[in-house]
């Protein structure tokens, strides 16, 4: 027979106990950047797609690409996800060996990993807006 005292129960423990902690929400973003990526591939599909074309195709993608000042938000989020992910992933080889396993150091890649896409990002976009 159902409980019909059900919404007079306590929340799971963890909702009260767990922290966020790095690692936690690294692992979290991975797969968040991961999905990201996948719904970017349709933009930079949609980018090439323009360019084979024709010019007036690719000029008038272009302006909507990168016409106005969230286009640019996008496309540095973009970057970032790339950055985040693949250092995510780097991380990820490094633990396969055995290496770096200890929760003081993986707790440094952690940080490392944000701090390194931060900076990729940027580095990445100051790149192509001089390019």
């Amino acid at each position: 027979m159902a409980d019909v005292n059900r919404g007079n129960r306590p929340l799971s423990p963890h909702l009260q106990i767990y922290k966020p902690h790095i690692l936690m929400v690294s692992s979290i973003l991975i797969r968040i950047t991961g999905n990201g990526l996948t719904v970017a591939i349709f933009l930079v599909l949609w980018w090439l797609l323009a360019a084979a074309a024709g010019p007036e195709a690719y000029a008038a993608n272009m302006e909507w690409l990168t016409g106005w000042w969230f286009a640019y938000l996008v496309w540095f989020g973009i970057i970032w996800a790339l950055w985040y992910h693949m250092l995510g992933g780097i991380r990820h080889l490094i633990w396969d060996e055995a290496i770096g396993l200890e929760l003081q150091t993986a707790e440094k890649l952690g940080w490392f990993i944000v701090g390194g896409s931060v900076a990729g990002a940027v580095l990445t976009s100051i790149i192509l807006l001089i390019v």
